[in-house]
């Protein structure tokens, strides 16, 4: 029985490979565990990872803190919960922009080859942060280190944010066609939290 080849272990099969830009977003359930399904991949193959959560609540443990942790992924939840949690637009800018200097810090140590920034989507269609000087700052890093890849998760990526979409390798949309908070059964542990 002979071993089963793959193309990337082909002999006259060679890669041309860089670093992604990948976001994760719609209305749909999905968009964090996609980005951790990769995570997970990606520390399988022994990639150094990182994900920082600008909105879920800091004082909050989520399943995928437990899991991510057991496989060395480095997690940082900065945020105080959803804008509907804090009602405070001043603190969910100041949250969103010392979370974002936290993903600057990670982008710029070279110490990764994947980050995962959850729900930076978010905050940018709320205007929290400016698009403008985030895509700045990507495009710089991606330039330094063509091989990092990262994934940016969240819902509204509509008009405001095209210039992040067309900078983007690759864009996935999660749509809803049936929800089961829609026929009033409630998140769940382990299976949305």
């Amino acid at each position: 029985m002979s071993e089963k080849r793959y193309k990337w272990r082909r002999d006259d099969y060679r890669e041309s490979t860089k670093g992604l830009l990948m976001l994760n977003t719609g209305d749909g359930k999905g968009k964090t565990t996609a980005a951790i399904g990769t995570m997970v991949r990606a520390a399988g193959r022994e990639l150094k990872c990182c994900m920082i959560q600008f909105m879920k609540s800091k004082t909050d443990r989520y399943g995928e803190h437990e899991s991510l942790e057991k496989l060395g992924i480095e997690v940082h939840t900065m945020g105080d919960g959803f804008t509907w949690d804090t009602n405070d637009k001043t603190q969910d800018i100041q949250t969103s922009r010392e979370t974002w200097a936290l993903c600057v810090e990670k982008m710029r140590s070279r110490d990764y080859e994947l980050l995962v920034f959850d729900e930076l989507l978010y905050v940018l269609s709320y205007g929290f942060l400016d698009i403008d000087a985030i895509i700045a700052e990507i495009d710089a890093v991606r330039a330094d280190q063509p091989h990092l890849h990262i994934i940016a998760t969240g819902r509204n990526v509509d008009d405001a944010l095209t210039k992040l979409i067309e900078k983007a390798d690759l864009v996935t949309e999660m749509r809803e066609i049936k929800h089961p908070f829609n026929a009033g059964i409630y998140a769940q542990q382990g299976i949305e939290f």
